[in-house]
């Protein structure tokens, strides 16, 4: 740079300001310094000196010069340094730029250089993908599946424990169909029948229970041995069917036998009506549950009630508008009436005494079901959580010894007199104890005994699950007859392994929890509902609102809530499970015995569930739960095939994660097409999408959608995007990902999604088409989409706005 020394410019740059201004200014080089002589010089000749007395008398000159060159210095040196710093901030730069490029280029080499998940849950999800469509090479027939009415319902109207899973035994009368699919030739619908796609959520569940059940682990304690038993004797139907009737036969003469059969101990109404409801869970003349008063959980009231409500009468009846009264269906009766026939011939009675006794029955069940009403009736009459004392509820229904059967079936927890109930048809409560009155007076000495007969019937109804097919078979043989097509066959024709999933739950449930407990990545899940949650959030500041106060509402209603994994806090010990289970003696080949302990183990439940004070988790549960400030996400939504830790996060949030924000913006937004215009917009734009690209319109449901279409298209079109962003957060937070089938990254989410098909739920009635049509309009405008999907067998492609 500088002919000067570093040290030589740091001794200049501190020169006091004491010393004269000539001696603090910078010297030139030597190059331009005039040569001071040590000693005198000789005397020049006189020519020179008055040269020299020439340019002495010129000082001005020569100061001027030294300035200027001082000056261009300063400059020169300037100007390197400038120049050094330019070349320093270039080469930064420099390395920055190519370091950005370098991770641009390799994001978008990934799918290329990924590893390929070889684990045996990944295996399986290849095998899935290579035998569905591919929307990026079959872009105009992937979708054409219409969703709508053409699905079995099997809703029925709030929230229960198991409600809608096939089989459960809350919703025994269902029956297994193929639905057919509109729209698309025959060829395409052949093929969709012979793809594998993704089961709905709740046998996805089932399925992967009976995987449980069935494995081989380590050792395990006695408690999971057990359920692994009574599951296996479930399954063994030769030794049911060997067994017949025996084992019920054998029941009825602990009860002291009964009339139809000619033996019969005299016995007390009250003590056999104890001893059904302690220890096999039945109940004749009314129906008993645990739960919360919803009065009070509006004001975080946690406290369980025992709720006492009208039976599940076994004779079908029918609600009269005009009389307000219920009545049995005289269409049905002789039906009816031969199906309980055909039991108690089964049952070994006496054919001549048969008609006797099924005539009593009947008559007996009338007059129950002319004091029935329907849901709706009691609610408008203000019939729901009645309060009461079990003293009054006694003087009012004195039929019936309250304490001593609530006490029988919530043994061992204590009871008294001044203990609350909740009772939902107090008319009907107080009209049974009057008609149980009345026969008791008129039938108590005779050999017919009604009364224990019904009770046995009903018995009969809850064993049922344990004897052998010809009792399910008249069962379903009565259902056909009554034409209850919405509600189908008593037990469903389904296979056998799912009615034993259900029911081993049903006993074992606190087993079964711990196992899935064990199975669940609890690490991944939580990761993965922040990130959906947040997406979700995120959703909600991209629409149009109808005014600032509603997104105010929304949002202050979500920012409070705490999304997590429904889970106990604490977990359960292998050896506490052991000694809870300690009592239960599970023999393989008796089902019917196990299925007797099974009913003192679902008393146990319920009266667990009476004292507890926070919500266990649901086992069965496959959509989120609202609970207080809590947004629950049970376990069951997080099993194979939809979720498994080991799957690229690609595959995980485009199922599990679309399917997880359907149902929050379903649960958290129910009204948002009167509070957001966008809805309208959106849904009118996919509508528009679909109809460009089907050959058929008509096949959609029409040329136009009504609200609930737009809004279900819009929920639908919204989860496909918050999963997107959310899976686009996760892969910012993680840069290593894995891949299926040669794909990863936004090419295997949007694909793993089109796996996915109508999902039973209820608004599945009102999804217009197939939700991976979803992925040609999210493709159609979007740089996000490896491809852009168009339809070349269209021959008018018309040029579409973004959704």
């Amino acid at each position: 740079m500088s002919g000067i020394p570093i040290e030589l410019e740091l001794q200049i740059s501190v020169q006091p300001s004491s010393q004269p201004e000539r001696e603090s200014q910078i010297q030139p080089p030597p190059l331009f310094q005039q040569h001071v002589p040590t000693q005198d010089p000789p005397q020049p000749p006189r020519d020179q000196q008055i040269q020299l007395q020439s340019e002495l008398q010129q000082p001005e000159s020569n100061s001027e010069h030294q300035h200027r060159t001082k000056s261009a210095w300063i400059t020169l040196r300037w100007l390197l340094l400038l120049l050094l710093g330019f070349s320093f901030g270039a080469a930064i730069l420099g390395v920055m730029c190519y370091m950005y490029h370098n991770l641009q280029n390799r994001s978008k080499n990934l799918e290329h250089t990924e590893t390929p998940c070889l684990s045996q849950a990944c295996q399986r999800a290849s095998a899935r993908l290579s035998m569905s469509a591919d929307p990026f090479k079959q872009p105009c027939d992937y979708f054409l599946f219409t969703c709508g009415s053409d699905r079995l319902s099997t809703d029925s109207g709030g929230r229960q424990r198991g409600q809608g899973i096939p089989g459960h035994p809350q919703n025994q009368k269902e029956r297994a169909v193929w639905p057919e699919r509109g729209g698309g030739t025959k060829a395409i619908q052949d093929k969709w029948l012979r793809e594998e796609k993704l089961h709905d959520r709740k046998t996805t569940l089932l399925q992967y229970l009976r995987e449980i059940l069935e494995s081989n682990d380590r050792p395990v304690g006695t408690a999971v041995q057990k359920a692994k038993g009574f599951y296996r004797s479930c399954l063994d139907t030769k030794s049911i069917e060997t067994a017949g009737a025996e084992p019920f036969l054998t029941l009825i003469q602990k009860l002291g036998g009964w009339a139809v059969s000619g033996q019969r101990n005299q016995t007390d109404f009250n003590s056999t009506l104890r001893l059904l409801m302690k220890d096999y869970s039945t109940f004749p003349f009314f129906n008993l549950y645990v739960g919360r008063d919803p009065n009070e959980t509006v004001h975080g009231t946690t406290k369980r009630y025992i709720q006492i409500d009208q039976p599940d009468l076994l004779i079908p009846i029918e609600w009269n508008s005009k009389t307000q009264k219920s009545q049995a269906r005289t269409q049905t009766l002789r039906p009816f009436l031969a199906s309980c026939q055909r039991y108690l011939a089964l049952l070994g009675a006496p054919p001549k005494s048969i008609m006797i006794h099924v005539g009593m029955f009947i008559s007996l069940s009338s007059e129950f079901a002319v004091a029935a009403s329907p849901l709706h009736y009691r609610l408008s009459k203000g019939q729901l959580y009645q309060r009461m004392t079990i003293k009054q509820l006694q003087s009012q229904a004195p039929a019936i010894d309250w304490l001593g059967c609530l006490q029988a079936a919530l043994h061992p927890l204590p009871l008294t007199e001044n203990e609350h109930v909740l009772l939902h048809n107090l008319p009907y409560i107080v009209q049974m104890s009057r008609i149980i009155g009345k026969w008791l007076s008129r039938h108590e000495l005779s050999t017919s005994s009604p009364l224990h007969t019904y009770m046995v019937l009903n018995l009969l109804h809850t064993m049922m699950p344990a004897l052998d097919s010809r009792f399910y078979e008249t069962a379903n043989n009565l259902s056909a007859s009554l034409g209850n097509t919405d509600e189908g066959l008593f037990y469903q024709v389904a296979p056998r392994w799912t009615h034993c999933v259900l029911e081993t739950e049903r006993g074992f449930e606190l087993v079964l929890r711990d196992l899935l407990s064990q199975r669940t990545a609890h690490r991944d899940v939580e990761e993965i509902i922040q990130n959906i949650f947040s997406a979700f959030k995120s959703k909600l500041h991209e629409l149009k609102w109808t005014d600032r106060n509603t997104l105010q509402q929304v949002m202050y209603k979500v920012q409070s809530l705490n999304p997590r994994l429904w889970t106990t806090k604490e977990k359960s010990e292998e050896a506490e499970l052991d000694l809870l289970f300690s009592k239960v003696m599970v023999k393989t080949n008796s089902f019917f015995s196990n299925y007797v302990q099974l009913q003192s183990l679902w008393r146990n439940r319920r009266t667990q569930l009476l004292t507890q004070q926070t919500e266990a988790p649901d086992i069965l549960s496959v959509t989120p739960l609202l609970l207080d400030d809590e947004l629950l996400f049970p376990m069951g939504m997080f099993v194979p095939p939809v979720f498994h830790p080991t799957y690229p996060r690609a595959m995980n949030y485009a199922v599990i994660g679309f399917l997880m924000a359907k149902d929050m913006l379903h649960m958290l937004l129910p009204d948002i097409y009167s509070q957001s215009e966008t809805v309208h917009a959106v849904g009118e734009c996919v509508w528009a999408h679909y109809l460009n690209v089907a050959e058929n319109a008509e096949r959609g449901g029409g040329v136009s959608l009504s609200v609930l279409q737009q809004q279900e298209v819009w929920v639908q079109y919204s989860a496909l995007q918050i999963a997107l962003q959310a899976y686009n957060q996760a892969v910012k937070n993680h840069l290593r990902e894995t891949s299926i089938a040669g794909l990863s990254h936004t090419r295997l989410f949007l694909t793993s999604f089109s796996q996915l098909k109508c999902d039973t739920d209820t608004y599945r009635e009102v999804m217009p088409l197939e939700p991976s049509f979803l992925i040609t309009v999210l493709c159609a405008t979007s740089d996000l989409c490896p491809t852009r999907l168009q339809c070349t067998s269209k021959t008018q492609q018309v040029s579409l706005k973004t959704c």
